[in-house]
């Protein structure tokens, strides 16, 4: 066990950490060194910042599986989690970790015969891994009993939130008692977590991982601005530039999932669909083949791949660019894990380029402008793979059948003439530069020009340019050298300010809708 004694040192059982080796666990995450030995020698309540990669999983899981008794015949911890596929892998992640310690752990969610799971629930289950609606459903019909839970667990407790499960959160918790722990995981710690907290939570801890380990440090991010029209071409050319391509890649909507599938599919690559239109079968199908690198893309929205957990992927794409920050960093932390490199590349169009701007600007992100590869890049990348691939045929001595062929052959015709023909035979169509159309330069945007400001602030407000100058200041950190063209009136007031701050400030109005309307752009230049 001299591999994993900084496992051992955090207090785990020797039949954990035999489990730990076979999973082949190394060295605890940041989340586990704080986590677990804080869960194992206290009670306390506790609100852990950490995302999906992490190895959250195994920080709860751990202490959870060493407390929990065998054989009591009644549910002792309850995680909930805002899918199904979330609650899948978290009851799955568990058997794997409990090694010979006989636990009972159910997966409970929508889409599953409801009465195999009371069947189930009947016969004595220890850990409870369910979605809201199902459980509430459980609670309703009395199937379940969570009067004696000595832990909760709420995983991707933000997630929960931003799909609407609240309400059923709420509900459950009255259905719980009030010596239990309750533990709360999350990648961001939104107003409404803490307000949970103090009605739920008595003394409680918070945990957060530094911002390095939140925003994947193994990854490479970089940005390609493209107009709409020309993404799929632009995809195509990424993707044929990478000599291993295992990717997930993200849309906005249903629609655009299937029909970007589907083009893709026509183009000759390997990529399914994932949203929520599909049945709960289709869905473990489509995730399987991706799992087991049957298909090599996978196509969602972020609601369908929330709790997702892909190994080894080497690219996340942006196809639509996220809507927050927090759904960015949810994005790309599933790339670059476990030592291992990856690419996570987004797609901006002119106008999301203010999105853009203001994620850069706000959350300190480190993603890298880069062009698009050339027709000509791509067809050289191409044929320097064709030689190395037949190098290496050659390395590896060609069969019999074939060196006979090329004698033949040989004996009639020159060998460069012979060996000209059999490429345009084998990869004609995969070196076709026609393969690839033209993508139109996109109109550059000019950073260092000046965007006029319309401030519903006026003298009416008492309104002076040395207030509205310490107003802008205090939305955005800005050199106030850079506030041009002061000119305030009765009702309102004009300023000039720099292009890229003047994105950042009207994505921080729109975002306050108590003040919606206070920073606009101006539609004239002239009042």
């Amino acid at each position: 066990m001299q591999r994993l004694e900084k496992f051992a040192n955090l207090g785990i059982s020797e039949n954990i950490l035999k489990s730990l080796l076979k999973k082949g666990y190394e060295e605890p995450t940041p989340i586990q060194e704080q986590v677990i030995p804080l869960m194992l020698k206290s009670n306390i309540d506790l609100i852990a910042q950490a995302q999906t990669g992490t190895g959250k999983t195994a920080s709860f899981g751990i202490p959870i599986i060493e407390k929990a008794q065998e054989k009591l015949n009644y549910p002792q911890c309850l995680i909930l989690t805002p899918t199904r596929e979330l609650a899948i892998q978290i009851s799955q992640e568990l058997n794997s970790l409990k090694g010979t310690k006989k636990l009972k752990i159910l997966p409970i969610y929508g889409g599953q015969s409801i009465d195999l799971q009371v069947s189930r629930l009947k016969s004595g289950i220890d850990i409870i891994v369910g979605t809201p609606g199902r459980i509430l459903d459980h609670i309703n019909r009395k199937t379940i009993d969570l009067s004696l839970i000595s832990d909760m667990v709420l995983d991707e407790a933000d997630e929960m939130l931003n799909m609407g499960f609240i309400d059923d959160v709420e509900e459950i918790l009255k259905h719980t008692n009030d010596s239990k722990r309750l533990l709360m995981f999350s990648a961001t710690i939104p107003t409404q977590i803490v307000s949970i907290a103090k009605r739920h939570m008595k003394n409680y801890e918070i945990i957060k991982t530094k911002k390095d380990d939140l925003t994947a440090n193994l990854t490479q991010q970089i940005y390609f601005e493209v107009n709409y029209e020309d993404k799929f071409q632009a995809l195509c050319r990424i993707i044929d530039m990478q000599n291993e391509f295992y990717a997930l890649i993200f849309c906005k909507t249903k629609l655009e999932t299937d029909e970007l599938a589907n083009k893709l599919q026509d183009a000759g690559y390997s990529a399914l669909a994932l949203h929520g239109d599909m049945t709960q079968k289709s869905r473990e199908i489509v995730l399987n083949k991706f799992k087991k690198r049957n298909v090599q893309i996978l196509i969602a929205t972020d609601v369908a791949a929330r709790g997702i957990d892909i190994e080894n992927l080497t690219h996340v794409i942006n196809y639509s660019i996220p809507e927050n920050v927090e759904s960015y960093i949810h994005r790309i932390g599933r790339t670059g894990r476990a030592g291992k490199s990856g690419v996570a590349i987004t797609f901006v169009t002119q106008s999301e380029y203010n999105r853009l701007i203001y994620m850069l600007k706000t959350a300190k992100l480190d993603i890298k402008k880069q062009g698009l590869p050339t027709i000509d890049e791509i067809i050289n990348f191409k044929i320097t793979r064709v030689q190395n691939e037949l190098l290496n045929i050659i390395q590896n001595n060609v069969e019999e059948k074939y060196t006979n062929i090329a004698s033949k052959l040989l004996e009639k015709h020159p060998a460069i003439d012979i060996t000209a023909a059999l490429l345009k035979y084998s990869f004609g169509e995969d070196l076709d530069e026609k393969n690839y159309q033209d993508i139109k330069e996109v109109k550059p945007i000019d950073a260092y020009s000046k965007t006029r400001l319309f401030v519903a602030l006026g003298r009416q407000d008492s309104m002076t340019p040395r207030k509205l100058i310490d107003f802008i200041k205090q939305q955005i950190e800005i050199n106030e050298r850079d506030i041009k063209d002061i000119r305030i009136f009765d009702r309102f007031s004009f300023i000039s300010v720099p292009f890229e701050e003047a994105q950042v400030l009207l994505q921080i109005f729109k975002k306050k809708s108590n003040t919606k309307s206070l920073i606009t752009k101006a539609r004239e230049k002239n009042d």
